[in-house]
């Protein structure tokens, strides 16, 4: 990248130019995420106006704003972003107009009168731009496809597939090459392949899975001269069918991940693969690729080998299922299982090595609650339930580890380039962040220079029965960086091992998929060579960017790349790029479900916990719901609450009240906001639950006939800005929290508090009726 330095007085780095991405943000405001990994820059609302979300531009830094953010200026349009913008058509004064879903977009588009389609006032379309904004004026667009109407079942999903560029559709060519395949394993299917059909093979799934890619089967054996097990890992052989370079092939590299909603998934695979030729459904023969390991009494793997194999699954089991066994063999579940309790006998005993031997290593296991949206028929959410977590998740999660584990030690000492999974250590700042952080809440515990896995560990055992573990443990697990997949082996730091890659489901991953191409060729002496895959895109770019701040020493000049290693980083770029923006859908999916979810329960109670703190406010989790959203700092009452970022804490600074990570309040529903996926709370304090009791029942229980100081504030601008979106306003900001636009700081001392409202209230009333009665004639 060329960059040209102007000196000009106003600080290093002022009036450099640079290249990156525009990342809009919903009051107008914006930022360039730059290419060369530096600090993300600043821009203005008069600088949004002829950009959009997503475009190319140069721009340079001019100064830094009141918030010490450096502020830029775009300096030239590179490449307009050539996504379609999804939103509500609306028409307002004979005007059309499209209200992007996505409010980094920042300006709504103008739709010409002849360009609507056949798109009706309120729908939801998918717009082509026509003309880009400028300056002093909007973007013109043309309505491309109508989605529906905003409450039609499914349209979240319909939405976040398009907003995040989620493959959604398999290419004529990829269905018809589907259709081709057979029904069922076929006699040459079988040919330098073992039989595995006499071996009772099983799945461990959950109770809604409809795609198995791995079965399991354990046995006791001598291992050494002591005693062990051979376990065998079945995995699905989807290489068999999925040939590089097919039509197939491209689609599921171009999805990199097959993409889970609540009632829906958007698989990697036609489903005459995903969910029949290649899923190791029960009863019937199916092609799979074995690691078949012998496991010492120590928990270590003493031998592996891989074969390609033919099996034959004796039993679809689910999670709850195999778990009631194991806690009962006498009971119901057992007795309809006879033959193959045993076995699962077995499977707990080499699960309970295997899990010694995770303590011996030091791996990082965190306790956390994951949820599970029940829907109805009609996509709405009937409950939010914690997903729970009992021995058979865990017997199954071990036993692919160890499967995962020989893959990478496969590759490894087989010299091929492959893909591994690779999880590094925190990087200096983090590092920082947590050490200042224990030293602040006086653990007495620390970590060091060049940390270990068991030093985390040891920590969270530590501090597991402590009142504040949530927070510690929230702590532990931010301190950490994201996974990626790439060619070049650096370990995996939260499960210490040297060496670790996915290998286990190849039916919704790509990289597993790269992996048995891998151990085939490896089986086969020859070398699996990548296909030409298409360049990395702006989500690879993007990612590049980021990981190229981790270069530990900036003086190390890094090795020069084969070609062969460059398409295997492009690939992992690709892949890792593919399954954020995965979990991005899903998570916005998710959002979009609960605050519709939250709509029917405004105006009511629940108790929760602090489940982050931040300069603008606290994120709070419901108890009974599961679900977050956000107390402003202007309703935590009268008074300057200061961030606290050692300890990750808002600390008033005239009473010392605490909101931190773990602490338990009150709150009310006050605000969903639908389109931008936010749920307010407001605290409910001692006194404050009788005053809206009591002007609940004045009002016929209506919260909508509430007097106005009575309800949650209806702000016409958001006055989060940017920091909704995880960007603070500065380390230990101060914010006046109570101080609505235009009051005064004094306004809190003539207040009055929740009780003297309500008298204050009763004694009007009571005045009111005696000058009524007063008026009246007397007899």
């Amino acid at each position: 990248m060329k960059t040209t330095t102007h000196s000009s007085g106003q600080g290093a780095g002022l009036l450099a130019e640079f290249e990156g991405t525009v990342s809009g943000h919903r009051d107008g405001h914006g930022f360039v995420l730059r290419d060369d990994g530096e600090a993300d820059i600043y821009l203005p609302p008069n600088e949004m106006r002829a950009v959009l979300h997503k475009d190319r531009v140069k721009a340079r830094i001019v100064r830094h704003d009141r918030k010490n953010r450096p502020e830029g200026r775009v300096t030239e349009i590179i490449e307009r972003s050539s996504n379609p913008i999804i939103g509500r058509l609306l028409q307002e004064s004979g005007v059309w107009l499209v209200a992007p879903e996505d409010k980094r977009y920042g300006q709504d588009v103008l739709i010409p009168k002849g360009a609507t389609g056949a798109a009706k006032p309120g729908q939801i379309v998918v717009v082509e731009l026509t003309e880009p904004p400028a300056l002093f004026g909007q973007p013109v667009g043309r309505v491309k496809e109508v989605l529906g109407e905003i409450d039609d079942p499914g349209m979240e999903i319909e939405i976040a597939v398009r907003k995040y560029g989620v493959p959604h559709e398999f290419s004529d060519a990829a269905l018809a090459l589907a259709r081709t395949l057979p029904d069922a394993v076929r006699p040459t299917d079988k040919k330098h392949r073992i039989d595995l059909t006499d071996v009772p093979l099983v799945t461990i799934d959950g109770e809604d899975a409809r795609d198995f890619d791995d079965a399991v089967y354990c046995e006791p054996a001598k291992v050494g001269r002591g005693k062990g097990w051979r376990l065998l890992v079945a995995i699905a052989d989807v290489s068999h069918y999925v040939e590089t370079g097919s039509a197939i092939d491209i689609d599921a590299y171009d999805r990199a991940t097959s993409v889970y909603f609540p009632r829906r998934v958007i698989p990697m695979l036609p489903e005459k693969l995903s969910n029949g030729l290649c899923s190791l459904n029960p009863n019937v023969e199916r092609l799979c690729m074995v690691c078949d390991m012998l496991v010492n009494a120590k928990g270590e793997v003493h031998a592996y080998q891989f074969y390609p194999a033919v099996m034959f699954s004796h039993a679809r089991f689910t999670y709850t299922e195999v778990a009631a066994i194991l806690a009962n063999t006498r009971g119901p579940e057992a007795a309809q299982r006879k033959a193959l309790v045993p076995h699962l006998l077995d499977l707990h005993d080499v699960y309970q090595a295997l899990l010694k031997e995770r303590g011996v290593r030091g791996a990082v296991d965190f306790e956390t609650t994951e949820t599970q949206i029940v829907c109805d028929e009609a996509g709405r959410i009937e409950k939010i339930v914690p997903r729970t977590r009992n021995v058979a998740h865990r017997l199954i999660e071990e036993s692919m580890l160890a499967a995962n584990v020989c893959s990478a030690d496969y590759i490894a000492q087989s010299k091929h380039v492959g893909l591994f999974r690779v999880h590094e250590g925190p990087t200096p700042e983090k590092k920082d962040m947590l050490r200042n952080y224990l030293k602040a809440i006086g653990l007495g515990m620390s970590i060091s220079d060049d940390p270990t896995p068991g030093e985390f560990q040891q920590i969270a055992v530590a501090t597991k029965d402590r009142q504040d573990a949530q927070q510690i443990h929230s702590m532990l697990l931010r301190s950490m960086q994201q996974a990626i997949y790439t060619p070049m082996n650096s370990g995996h730091f939260g499960l210490a091992y040297e060496a670790y890659t996915h290998f286990t489901s190849p039916i919704r991953r790509y990289p597993d998929l790269l992996v048995h191409r891998v151990i085939k060729a490896i089986l086969n002496k020859s070398k699996y060579e990548l296909p030409l895959l298409p360049t990395p895109g702006e989500a690879e770019a993007k990612l590049s960017k980021r990981l190229a701040s981790r270069v530990k020493d900036p003086d190390q000049k890094p090795k020069k790349a084969s070609a062969d290693q460059l398409a295997w980083m492009a690939a992992g770029l690709h892949c890792s790029a593919n399954e954020r923006r995965a979990d991005e859908a899903s998570r916005d999916v998710e959002a979009w479900l609960k605050c519709k979810y939250m709509r029917e329960h405004l105006g009511e109670e629940f108790g929760g916990v602090v489940t982050a703190a931040t300069s603008f406010g606290i994120f709070v989790t419901l108890d009974a719901m599961y679900v977050e959203g956000l107390v402003h700092i202007t309703e935590l009452g009268g008074e300057y609450f200061r961030f606290d970022e050692a300890r990750q804490e808002l600390r008033g600074e005239r009473t010392g009240i605490r909101y931190a990570i773990g602490t338990r309040v009150r709150v009310q529903v006050s605000r969903v906001d639908l389109d931008g996926r936010k749920i307010d709370f407001r605290l409910v304090r001692e006194g404050e639950e009788l005053l809206t009791r009591a002007m609940k029942d004045k009002a016929g229980g209506r919260s909508s006939d509430l007097p106005d100081q009575e309800r949650s504030p209806a702000r016409k601008t958001d006055p989060r800005g940017d920091e909704r979106s995880g960007r603070r306003t500065g380390k230990g900001a101060e914010q006046r929290s109570g101080a609505r636009s235009g009051n005064a700081a004094g306004n809190s001392r003539t207040a009055k508090s929740p009780i003297q409202a309500l008298k204050a209230a009763v004694k009007k009333s009571a005045a009111s009726a005696g000058r009524k009665q007063s008026k009246k004639p007397r007899r």
